[in-house]
Formats: C-alpha cells, structure tokens, sequence
C-alpha cells in the first residue's frame, strides 16, 4: 500500500485540534436546517441563483452600498469596487456625488461605467440637495449628472438626523416624502430611497413601497451610524446625544416589509436593498431568504476595508462570498427561527 503522508498529517492535525474544535450547543445558528443529503458541493465554475433585480441580472444577489468619493483614495477604492462589481455581476451605489453638481474636479472618482460594464449603478444625492434643487430650479444639473455618469438612476439618500447633528448641516424646510414625490413626477430616472445608518419604521417604509420608486434601500441600524459619528466630530457635543440610538436593524424592517406585502393591496414598490449591519454573508443571505420582496443584500463597511489595498485582494472578498453563498443555498434551509 502506498505511503500517503499528507493523509498521515491530515489525521495527526485532527487530534491535535479535536479539543479546540469543541462546540457548545449554546452556539448552534437557529436560523437555518442543514440538510446535508440532496445536493453536490457547488463545481468550480458554479456560482448562487442568478437574478432579475432593478430590471438587469445579478450573478449574486449582493450590492455594493453607496460609500465615498470626491476625497484622498477614493478614486482608487472606487475603481476597486466598480472593477469587482464588473466581474462578479453585482450592482453598485455611487458614493455622495454632492460635488459633481458644483464643479468636474471628482468626476473621475465616480466615471465608474467603463468597469461596471451593464451592471446596475446608481449615483447618489441626499434629500438636502434635492430639496434644494426643486428650490432654486436646477433639477437639470441633477438630470445631466445622472447622465454624464451614465447611471442607470439616482439613489436619494435621506438623514435628517445626521443632517440635525452635523455642524455644517443642511435643515430640511420640507418633509423628505414632498421632496422625493416632487421627483417622481420629474420622472427624469429610476429613484432609490435609502437611509444612512438610521434604518426607517413601518410607516415611513409603507409609504415608499405605495410610491413608484425602483428600489427601497434600509442603511439599517448597526452598521456605521452617521449620527453619532457627527456628533463625534463635534469639539461640544449637540446635546440628546441618545437619539442617534433610535432607529431600526435590517432584521427589524425586513419584518415591517413582509407585513406590509401581508396587509397592503397598492404595492408599487418591491425590491428590497438590505443593508445595515450586515455581518457577513451568512447574515445577509438569512436576511435575503427571510424577505417576502424580491431583494439583495448590500455592504459598505466591509466593502470598503478590502477594496482599499489592491484589487486581488477585494477580489478574493467578492470570490469568498459568492463562494459561501452558493454553499448556503446548497445546503441550507430557513429553520425555525427563520421563517
């Protein structure tokens, strides 16, 4: 018989780990069965499901959230991201392109189409800048920056809290909801409404999902909270300091979103961007199968961290949860605790 000394090492390092690899059942993920039996492991060439989301198709269900520009390294995280999103089949949100509205100076930090190729993207304005845009009559500056980009529509990104804690803060004069229904009648582009860090409650996610918006992004609460990060910035903090701990977890308004599919009739708006303190793509993946909608998950934070360095290194992140993904969805099933 053949000496296999790999296979020698392999049982030695099982012994010498068996204590270590020791589980407590406390630990056990509830939100899911395994089921082991039906399927193969996934071939090298095999990825998720594919999916039809914001009228194109997504290799993954994944979205890389909206993160930066117009700043230092952003050009080069951003052709990082757009680069894998290109490769990999995914979908993106442009940072805050606040800047390209005034002056061309960033432009390149968000001419992100050349590396996106067909797939979605989206640039992004906050409700202050469309506020003002209806204000002082230039929504055409909007329209040809939406074009120039080539986006394929405009992510409207709302934080009234953020704005409130921020010294250099706009005040909205307006509700958010006359701003974002002055710019559907505009019926310039495809709208997304996403929040920042705060998520949103069942009745501000009714009332986008009763509008024909595109897409509903969460910007959940527990991910980066832009509020407190604000108030961080402040030499002397802003007092009520505690309200940039209210708002609502992605787990919380997936649940709010499935009940709203429940009890309402007048649906115009369901596709679902899940974002906001998502883990990992465990998480996002439980979430995904968790939400009645037709929906993906997105990251910025985690996004961001790997696509600083080279883009080898972003594109073995990207490759990893597209990886761990097609695993889940050969072997997992929502259990009890999943709905």
């Amino acid at each position: 018989m053949d000496h296999d000394p790999s296979s020698e090492e392999r049982k030695l390092a099982h012994i010498n780990l068996a204590m270590e690899s020791q589980i407590s059942g406390v630990l056990k993920d509830k939100r899911f069965n395994y089921e082991p039996l039906f399927e193969a492991h996934p071939s090298e060439n095999e990825g998720p499901k594919s999916l039809n989301f914001l009228g194109k198709n997504l290799l993954a269900g994944l979205w890389v959230s909206s993160m930066t520009g117009g700043t230092g390294p952003a050009r080069h995280i951003n052709q990082n991201l757009a680069r894998g999103v290109g490769e990999f089949g995914l979908g993106m949100g442009l940072g805050s392109c606040r800047s390209l509205l005034e002056s061309d100076k960033f432009f390149d930090d968000f001419n992100l189409r050349p590396l996106v190729k067909d797939q979605p993207l989206y640039a992004n304005l906050g409700i202050a800048q469309i506020e003002k845009a209806f204000e002082n009559g230039s929504w055409e500056k909007i329209e040809r920056m939406v074009s120039s980009l080539k986006a394929d529509g405009l992510i409207i990104h709302l934080n009234p809290m953020q704005e409130w804690f921020q010294p250099e803060g706009d005040l909205l004069k307006r509700s958010p909801l006359e701003s974002i229904d002055k710019a559907l009648e505009k019926n310039s582009f495809p709208l997304i409404v996403k929040e920042v860090g705060q998520g949103m409650g069942p009745k501000s996610l009714k009332a986008l999902m009763k509008r024909k918006l595109k897409a509903i992004e969460f910007g959940a609460f527990g991910g980066t909270n832009f509020s407190r990060l604000e108030q961080l910035r402040q030499k002397e903090e802003k007092g009520f300091r505690e309200l940039a701990l209210v708002g609502h977890t992605a787990d919380e308004m997936v649940s709010y979103v499935n009940q709203i599919l429940k009890e309402e009739k007048d649906i115009l708006c369901s596709e679902i961007i899940i974002s906001g303190g998502v883990q990992n793509a465990l998480h996002g993946h439980h979430l995904v199968q968790t939400c009645k909608a037709n929906s993906v998950y997105g990251q910025a934070k985690a996004m961001l961290i790997a696509a600083q360095g080279d883009y080898k290194t972003f594109e073995l992140f990207l490759k990893n949860q597209i990886e761990g993904l097609s695993m889940m969805e050969k072997y997992l099933t929502s259990g009890a605790n999943g709905e």
